[in-house]
């Protein structure tokens, strides 16, 4: 699943090409996403500008003047830029033209999301009730140490809930847990502030190493110019069960957690 680096990647692929430009077409091939795609969106959209583009979480906020287009990606979805006449695959769902550029949303398992909401976007039941981003000054040791009093939790589950913070996923709860040396089982509710003052800037240095890498290209996601990124290849613990640790030498042990795959070092985790 495309997470928070991957998405912000995104953000930043397609915001020269579409700031600014107007819609001249919508052409929805198979609107049935998670939600289905609003019937009348070709029509909605045909000449808004776009203004700029935002994410909130892993969601991508177009601003078109008097409302705004929601993008996910869901679990295998990816966006490019392209050339309108490119025929489309069997997976390519939804094109938005620009004249002489089109913006394409290609997803496998159709788990993504187009949505259209005149309303402020931030109230949008979707996003009203997420938490803090985790690249932003808001975010802090503090703010996970208060919200973590009394939690039975695991830690990793804790950092993962998009109440607290938003769009540390799989793959980054991993690995910044591992970069702050405390194991992903370790109740929330007993992880000292120290502890969590480490783990929130360890959080943010992982996605920024992330960020700098292009992100992981893992599955189906590339970046809006079809180039991968390669982030996978700094990974310390992330699907690297029975390898050794770079660390210390030691093996690498996977667990499951809430129906995913936690990995972890038992020598440079506690």
């Amino acid at each position: 699943m495309p997470e928070l680096p991957e998405v912000e990647i995104t953000r930043r692929g397609i915001a020269p090409a579409l700031t600014g430009q107007a819609i001249t077409a919508v052409h929805v091939r198979d609107g049935r996403l998670r939600w289905p795609v609003p019937r009348r969106i070709g029509a909605i959209l045909k000449g808004r500008v776009v203004r700029q583009v935002l994410r909130r979480a892993k969601y991508l906020l177009l601003d078109c003047g008097d409302g705004w287009l929601i993008l996910h990606l869901g679990m295998s979805g990816s966006l490019r830029i392209i050339e309108p006449a490119l025929p489309a695959g069997p997976h390519d769902h939804v094109d938005w033209v620009f004249g002489d550029v089109a913006l394409r949303l290609r997803d496998p398992r159709r788990f993504g999301a187009v949505l259209w909401t005149e309303d402020h976007v931030l109230e949008h039941p979707l996003l009203a009730h997420l938490g803090a981003e985790p690249l932003s000054p808001e975010f802090s040791g503090e703010l996970l140490f208060r919200a973590s009093r009394g939690r039975r939790v695991g830690v990793k589950q804790f950092i993962m809930d998009h109440h607290v913070v938003v769009g540390v996923g799989n793959i980054y709860a991993n690995e910044s847990l591992f970069r702050a040396g405390i194991h992903p089982g370790r109740a929330a509710g007993r992880v000292s502030r120290a502890r969590y003052d480490k783990l929130a800037g360890e959080i943010g240095a992982t996605l920024q190493a992330a960020l700098a890498a292009g992100g992981s290209s893992l599955r189906d996601f590339v970046h809006s110019d079809g180039a991968s990124g390669y982030f996978q290849q700094q990974y310390f613990v992330y699907d690297r069960a029975g390898e050794a640790c770079r660390v210390c030498g030691g093996d690498v042990r996977v667990i499951r957690q809430g129906q995913r795959s936690t990995f972890y070092c038992p020598t440079c985790q506690r």
